[in-house]
Formats: structure tokens, C-alpha cells, sequence
């Protein structure tokens, strides 16, 4: 069935945080940053995820004046598996795209992590962000190749599955970080082209 869903692809696009990158130094520095424990923020954030609130309501609900992260991107960063999949994406002769909701400087630092694509993109450079339908067609004319031909590889579905899928783009939903496992259990989550738990198991359903 994957076979089916993958058959003329020509390109793949990850999202960034918990899908390339790990996220728990940034969580943890803005913890340190607000004067809170790294449990009492994650868990106050869980609960907005899993009630589908906006999570920059945590600030609020913690007292705290909103902190922008001072966390560039490394290679240490980086999920295990995240090089290995651009690799093998490459040698399987499709283009490489990396979009997300990200600040200004996503693509140096990414690129100063080892990680390099055929294009980058951020909601800071592109001046919109997602779930912002103008966000997926950015991608579709980055990859230039039709919609049907892209895949979308993200850890949430409302600002990675469900705009994509609008878009045209076929979809692949990755089982981690707090939305990755919460919206797994959505409804929603069936729209999702595929459902995949690591880098590692797209590796193989490419293959």
C-alpha cells in the first residue's frame, strides 16, 4: 500500500522541530529563561496540545512574559535518523526540502549542522507561516513540481498534515515529540498519506 501512495514522487519536505530536529534543549533553555522546572512548562504545554489551545498560551497560564528562544539550531540537535533519510532520499534521485515555523537564520544553521537540501525555507524568510495556505504553495513552487508529487513529512496535523493535504501534497504524519503523539490518536490523523514512527521507517518505505 505505501508503494502505491509513494509511486511518483519526486520530492520530500520535513517539517523542522521534532521532525529533523529535537526540541528539548530549546524546551529546557526556556524553562531556564522563565524561572520554571522543564517538567512544569512540558506538562502545562501537553495539556494545551491535547485540548487543541494555541500552546503560546502558556505563558499565560505559567504568569511569565513570553521569551523568544536564543537556541540555534546543531547538530547535536538533530534526530539520529534525520541525515540518514536526506541521504538516502537523495540517492533515490528526489529533491530535499526543509520548511517550517522557524526564525531568521534556519539555513545557515542547519546547513552548519551538516544538514543540507536542495531548499530551505522559514516562516521569518518567507514572510508567512503555517498553517497559512500560502506557506504550502511557497513549498510547491520551491520543489517545482507538482503538489501530487511532494511529500509533506510532519509532526503535527494542523499545521503540517491538514494544510498539506489542501494544498494537494500527499502527507506522512511522524509519531513524535508531544504532537506527534497526541494528534496520532485524532480522527484526523487518518488523512495522513502515511503514519510513521522514526526517519528510519520512511527510509525503508522509500526504498
Amino acid at each position: 500500500m505505501a508503494g502505491n501512495v509513494l509511486q511518483g514522487l519526486q520530492c520530500v519536505v520535513f517539517d523542522v522541530g521534532e521532525t529533523l530536529v529535537d526540541e528539548s534543549r530549546l524546551w529546557t533553555s526556556v524553562a531556564n529563561q522563565v524561572g520554571v522546572s522543564v517538567f512544569t512548562l512540558c506538562g502545562v504545554l501537553g495539556g494545551l496540545i491535547e485540548r487543541g489551545e494555541d500552546h503560546r498560551r502558556v505563558w499565560d497560564l505559567l504568569g511569565v512574559e513570553r521569551v523568544e528562544s536564543r537556541v540555534v539550531i546543531e547538530h547535536r540537535d538533530l534526530y539520529p535518523d534525520a541525515l540518514d533519510c536526506i541521504a538516502a532520499a537523495r540517492k533515490l534521485h528526489l529533491k530535499v526540502g526543509v520548511a517550517g515555523n522557524q526564525p531568521e537564520g534556519l539555513e545557515g544553521a542547519l546547513n552548519a549542522a551538516g544538514l543540507e537540501a536542495d531548499f530551505i525555507g522559514s516562516s521569518a524568510a518567507w514572510g508567512v507561516a503555517k498553517p497559512n495556505h500560502e506557506f504550502f504553495e511557497r513549498i510547491i513552487t520551491e520543489a517545482v513540481v507538482p503538489a501530487r508529487e511532494i511529500l509533506y513529512v510532519g509532526d503535527r496535523l494542523d499545521n503540517d498534515v491538514l494544510p498539506a493535504h489542501r494544498a494537494g501534497m500527499r502527507t506522512a504524519h511522524i509519531r513524535r515529540g508531544p504532537w506527534g503523539y497526541l494528534h496520532a490518536r485524532r480522527e484526523e490523523a487518518a488523512v495522513a498519506d502515511l503514519q510513521i514512527n522514526s526517519l528510519r521507517e520512511l527510509v525503508t518505505l522509500l526504498r
